[in-house]
């Protein structure tokens, strides 16, 4: 079984892996869509998903 990594540590492996030159927005952007990668796996494993072909009908709605 695979060792739990904390949410303080996840943040900062994530801080670590920026350019030394990354500004604050540039890191809280990363930070954001490590998050929001976390959301979409949890909602995957729950079955929290819908086909490509509902979302191809959804996205056409929002051009009509």
């Amino acid at each position: 079984m695979g060792s739990v990594v904390s949410v303080k540590e996840q943040m900062f492996n994530i801080i670590q892996d920026q350019p030394e030159d990354s500004s604050y927005e540039e890191i809280l952007r990363e930070l954001a869509f490590a998050l929001m990668i976390d959301r979409g796996m949890a909602d995957s494993r729950a079955g929290r998903t819908i086909s490509h072909d509902e979302m191809k009908r959804r996205i056409a709605g929002w051009q009509a």
